[in-house]
């Protein structure tokens, strides 16, 4: 079995268009979450998100591009290029063949949909442009970028809510792992934060108005983010080989499925994958130092997730440090696991632990260090990045200092 690295990452989210604005404001504990900004806003109960309010389409892309591209498209092509940037990788060649592409994305052309909808429905119109199908479908981002890049190997698309980044990084591991490619760019892009992503939210009952505070006792929901995370999975011995800078090495994955509950979460399933992680990367829950949780400031997510946790690592879990950076970058739904693995890049490389901010009241049913309010100094030599779906769908990936 091959040894698969990180040699590349990029991102865009509210905290920042690049990697390095994002890790600084993980170290500060800066929040991202502001007043949404978009049509009709007025006419929704939430009115808060992690938004990239500065964002420019025309600063990255021609007309003609920005006429084929939906927002999600967009965040990933511009955080492909980075991750692809810092890997110094060119896929010209014989490359180019044994390299591909796996992303996740809940709602993908999501954008696209609700300006034609009130293209069709509100303004009466009876014809849409003729490249809305091409820019909405949930693949569009991935196949983009394996064109942007020549990647002529696998390409394909993850969607499982809340899970799809963890999984497609997931299955991006496992298939350099096996031989089955040498490169893959992999990931997870979102951009739901539009009137009609935001009211199908509403719905459900489980955003906040306010903030978003993970474990606190006062917790009253979600706060919802956008952007992408894209990163550079690359086979041990060719990173070795070209003496690339290598981030983290990607050591264990699984997951599992709750089978229980399309909405509630299964302290039993998310354990599953947990354990599954270890066992994966061959780590005893000893050698694990963090994890960057799930945590998404639910009354429901944040002690189930606490207890699997605690049920996963026994004694272990009074000496781990756990936080939830959703509370900073909002919960970037399918896209939400990649921009969260930054973190843990972080803690690996530069032993910085993201905090978790807007931490008020202790609960009992959280009862695990969670890193209130300010980043913290440690040294840690293996972490974990836990994905928890609607849908009961667990996906947990382990990473280790190289």
């Amino acid at each position: 079995m091959r040894r698969v690295v990180i040699t590349g990452a990029g991102t865009i989210n509210a905290l920042g268009h690049d990697v390095p604005a994002t890790l600084a404001a993980f170290r500060e504990g800066r929040c991202g979450i502001s007043q949404l900004d978009f049509r009709d806003v007025d006419r929704l109960s939430i009115q808060i998100g992690a938004q990239v309010h500065d964002w420019r389409a025309e600063d990255y892309f021609n007309r003609q591009q920005i006429l084929l591209y939906d927002k999600f498209t967009q965040f990933a092509l511009l955080a492909a290029k980075q991750a692809v940037a810092q890997s110094g990788l060119d896929f010209q060649g014989a490359l180019g063949l044994r390299s591909g592409v796996v992303l996740g994305t809940a709602g993908g052309g999501l954008n696209t949909w609700d300006e034609n909808y009130r293209t069709v429905y509100e303004e009466g119109k009876n014809r849409v442009h003729p490249f809305v199908v091409p820019k909405l479908m949930n693949n569009a981002a991935a196949s983009h970028v394996s064109m942007e890049f020549g990647l002529r190997g696998p390409a394909f698309t993850v969607a499982t809510a809340c899970a799809s980044s963890n999984h497609a990084m997931g299955l991006a591991f496992q298939m350099i792992r096996s031989g089955g490619a040498q490169v893959m760019l992999t990931g997870g892009s979102e951009a739901m934060l539009c009137f009609g992503g935001v009211k199908a939210w509403e719905g459900l009952r489980v955003m906040s108005k306010d903030a978003c505070r993970p474990f606190s006792a006062n917790r009253n929901g979600m706060v919802q983010g956008e952007g992408a995370g894209v990163f550079v999975f690359e086979d041990y011995e060719n990173a070795r080989a070209r003496g690339a800078d290598i981030l983290a090495e990607v050591v264990g994955f699984a997951m599992s499925s709750d089978a229980q509950d399309i909405v509630m979460p299964s302290a039993q399933g998310a354990e599953r994958a947990i354990t599954g992680a270890l066992q994966d990367a061959g780590l005893n829950p000893e050698d694990v130092g963090y994890i960057n949780a799930h945590g998404t400031g639910t009354a429901a997510n944040d002690k189930t997730e606490c207890a699997a946790v605690a049920h996963a690592f026994g004694h272990h879990a009074d000496r781990l440090m756990m936080s939830s950076t959703k509370a900073m970058h909002g919960h970037v739904i399918g896209g939400t696991g990649a921009v969260e693995l930054l973190a843990c890049i972080m803690a690996l490389r530069e032993g910085v632990i993201a905090p978790t901010i807007g931490y008020q009241e202790a609960d009992p049913e959280c009862a695990l260090d969670v890193v209130p309010n300010e980043a913290r100094q440690a040294r840690v030599d293996a972490v974990l990045s836990n994905a928890f779906a609607f849908g009961g769908l667990n996906a947990v990936i382990a990473l280790r200092r190289v």
